[in-house]
């Protein structure tokens, strides 16, 4: 067998692109290694919604250039977002690459890679169309209990600081059966959990209108030998009365909600084109939190957007202490060339931006801490995932709202549902004993 490195950036879609990249390279004789050193093949799957995602793969494409140079017949390939986004400017930059895939191209891999090894020279395609992954591409999974599946790709949503919808493409959804085809076939082979991946999973079936992501959530949450079922990403101008209902009655759904807001003033929403309102979003968690008082609440934070004033980070801070978040991804706004947000005036001082994400990290810290301390002798439903990275005594496992839960080792295995008392609930963690 080749041996074949696959170096993964950015988002969870990304992840899933790489499998079935693995699954195709597979049927070619390739087997995925873990380190660049020694492989036939190296492909980077990239990432480029933030400058510090595309530091990191020039940093990699030069590492790569070294060992090219010992080995001429390395085949080296760019994938994914930056590839889409730079095109051909890719290899002018750096010869030794052999090929630029885009988004839309996962499934040209096997024919590509072998038409370089018989031919060497460079191959470059980023066409954006209408044409999505088809469904007969085998896929390689990389976890041993959850499966990653893809149920749309691209975005309609135009957000002024994102360069996705430039580089995935308009919406296009998979057809449900296909769908709920795949999450069988996942857990025919071992899987009991998968997560729904999408740039906006609630706008699903908007395009050819024979389910909407409510209907699609019923059907995946009816498939035999299912366990649990999540989700991401949720904008909030899309999720509906009737998928929060979906989700109070579901049997397997996650009581999880990742529904990133990026700001917390109606000024700084509209500059990003979110398309709602401080007021309508604070309407939309408190139907889910009525409707599901279990559920937990997580979000996205951008700050440092153009514009922002101390008197909208205020208004940020007080809109935090407000919904109460379980947990918070929280970044810098970062300019990206394509996208509207990037030439807008008054950009903040990166000084400014680095004091204000503390405070906010700090903030949203003590709230997580707060709602932990809420769940202190509380039995929690745990799915177990292994051993811990510092101690292989102590193993950590999920609860179904997200939460990761640390114990002592007994006799459990990788995937069982165990009970798990928290006895010391923490901001990032829970500890606690199986009962």
């Amino acid at each position: 067998m080749k041996k074949a490195f696959i170096g993964v950036y950015g988002c969870q879609m990304n992840i899933s692109d790489a499998e079935r990249m693995e699954g195709q390279l597979k049927t070619i004789g390739y087997e995925r290694v873990e380190e660049m050193e020694g492989a036939d093949l190296i492909l980077l799957n990239t990432c480029c919604v933030r400058e510090t995602a595309e530091d990191k793969v020039y940093g990699k494409i030069g590492e790569i250039k070294h060992l090219k140079r010992a080995n001429p017949d390395l085949i080296f390939g760019i994938t994914g977002c930056m590839a889409q986004k730079e095109s051909d400017g890719l290899i002018k930059r750096a010869p030794h690459i052999d090929f630029v895939l885009g988004t839309n191209k996962v499934h040209e891999l096997t024919h590509v890679v072998q038409e370089i090894e018989r031919e060497r020279g460079h191959i470059v395609d980023t066409q954006l169309g209408e044409t999505e992954l088809p469904d007969d591409v085998p896929v390689a999974r990389g976890g041993k209990f959850s499966a990653w599946v893809p149920i749309m790709y691209g975005c309609n949503n135009f957000c002024t600081y994102c360069i996705v919808p430039y580089v995935r493409g308009r919406e296009r959804s998979r057809l449900p059966e296909d769908v709920v085809n795949e999450v069988r076939e996942a857990v025919a082979q071992g899987y009991t959990e998968v997560t729904l991946l999408g740039q906006n999973v609630n706008s699903y079936g908007k395009d050819h209108k024979l389910a909407d992501f409510a209907d699609l959530l019923k059907m995946v949450d009816e498939v035999p030998g299912i366990k649990r079922v999540r989700f991401m990403t949720s904008h909030p101008k899309d999720l509906s009365d009737k998928v929060i209902a979906v989700i109070r009655d579901g049997k397997h759904i996650c009581e999880h909600i990742h529904l990133p807001v990026q700001y917390g003033s109606n000024k700084i929403l509209k500059a990003m084109n979110r398309v709602y309102t401080v007021e309508s979003y604070k309407d939309l968690v408190r139907r889910i939190r009525q409707e599901i008082p279990n559920a937990a609440l997580t979000t996205d934070l951008i700050v440092g957007f153009p514009g922002e004033t101390d008197e909208d980070f205020a208004e940020m801070l007080a809109f935090l202490k407000e919904i109460r978040y379980d947990s918070a991804y929280t970044f810098i706004y970062s300019k990206r060339s394509g996208t509207p947000a990037a030439t807008m005036e008054n950009q903040v001082d990166d000084k400014v931006k680095h004091e204000r994400l503390e405070q906010l990290m700090a903030l949203q810290n003590e709230i997580s801490f707060e709602i932990n301390q809420g769940l202190k002798d509380k039995v929690l439903e745990v799915m177990v995932e292994g051993p811990s990275k510092n101690d292989a005594a102590i193993w950590n496992g999920r609860t179904r709202t997200n939460k990761i839960v640390l114990f002592e080792h007994k006799d459990e295995q990788e995937g069982d549902f165990i009970n798990i008392k928290i006895t010391h609930p923490q901001t990032w963690v829970l500890k606690g004993e199986r009962v």
